[in-house]
């Protein structure tokens, strides 16, 4: 039987709460974007004459660890200092690996729906597991246009036991092979301001870590749409694969918006609210955004970093010493992150919360 997709309630739990999904929509023949899918002006992405950013530009990794270190290291933390946002080469991730990511990610999503929908939050056999679509669309004014399957890691055992099958292996090698880059990537910045976190304290506040399949499908009318709304992330540093298609758009200084092209072999890093916090707002949060495309289905696969729940962030004493004044409060992520998830996504609003009274 035809779905009635006027009816909003209809489309919401067909698309929602039954698993199936904006690919549902796009599989059942839909050919214009639903009402509830339709942004407000002023959050809809104009691409015709999108710039690009300095993040074109990628750093080579490689070379940290000879003698153009000092040179790399003032790359990182330019780039952490003002977007918030870089790309990386020569990153210790294999080049195939990357593209088996890309496939699996289609693989998963290429399921039929019921396959998928056993991973949607209510329902889901594993709480490392969710599958879903959009930020938090019970509260969104217009629903985003992508669906996701996110897989919390606790360690090596779990993973292969409860991700999904399709995209397990290749998803725990990405997160697995990455996170030295991350480490290297979060001392550097951290030897900077003059910070040398011990190693349990750096355990702590990369002891969350999560990898995210996201799959945007090809949308009839992109300038209507988004795939991701205005954000920033939550956790210390994030890890982004592209595809070929692009999509992704960063924030400037001067409140205009560019793109971060996707580069063959590259890895786009982003610091995330946690790192602002600790830095006293020294290095800053990427606000970033997705568009859609009418060019075909697009995936991308983040790895997020992030402190454990009980874990406390806030301005380092060093930092604090050296500014004087601390710009944000101490609080237990468990918190920031409760407040984080439980509203749309709303530029950097979220650090409201964490600021200093």
């Amino acid at each position: 039987m035809a779905v009635n997709f006027e009816d909003q309630t209809t489309l919401f739990n067909f698309v929602v709460k039954q698993g199936n999904g904006v690919k549902g929509l796009i599989d059942s023949g839909m050919s214009c974007v639903p009402k509830p899918f339709i942004q407000p002006l002023s959050e809809r992405i104009a691409t015709p004459n999108a710039r690009t950013c300095e993040a074109a530009q990628p750093i080579d990794l490689s070379q940290l660890d000879g003698p153009h270190h000092k040179e790399v290291t003032k790359q990182i933390v330019k780039a952490s200092e003002t977007l918030g946002v870089f790309q990386v080469v020569n990153h210790g991730v294999s080049l195939e690996l990357l593209e088996l990511l890309k496939t699996s990610a289609h693989e998963f999503f290429a399921q039929p729906p019921e396959k998928k929908a056993i991973y949607l939050k209510e329902v889901s056999p594993s709480k490392l597991v969710k599958y879903g679509t959009s930020f938090v669309p019970e509260k969104e004014k217009a629903i985003e246009w992508k669906d996701y399957v996110s897989m919390l890691y606790t360690n090596d055992r779990e993973a292969l036991q409860h991700w999904p099958r399709p995209c397990r292996d290749v998803a725990l090698e990405f997160l697995k092979s990455s996170m030295e880059m991350v480490k290297r990537v979060v001392e550097v910045l951290m030897e900077n301001i003059g910070v040398r976190l011990e190693e349990g304290r750096m355990n702590g506040l990369m002891g969350t870590k999560m990898v995210n399949m996201n799959y945007y499908p090809t949308c009839p009318s992109p300038e209507l749409t988004i795939g991701v709304g205005r954000h920033s992330d939550m956790g210390m540093l994030t890890v982004l694969l592209q595809d070929g298609i692009g999509g992704l758009y960063v924030k400037l200084d001067n409140g205009e918006w560019a793109e971060i092209p996707p580069l063959d072999g590259a890895l786009v890093v982003n610091v995330g609210d946690t790192l602002q916090i600790l830095s006293n707002g020294r290095y800053k949060s990427a606000e970033h955004r997705v568009r859609t495309t009418n060019m075909g289905s697009r995936v991308s696969i983040p790895i997020f970093t992030a402190p454990n729940p009980s874990e406390k962030i806030g301005p380092l004493p060093e930092v604090v010493k050296r500014d004087g004044v601390a710009r944000y409060k101490e609080l237990l992520f468990q918190d920031y992150m409760y407040n984080f998830f439980g509203q749309p996504h709303d530029g950097k609003k979220s650090l409201d919360f964490a600021r200093a009274d």
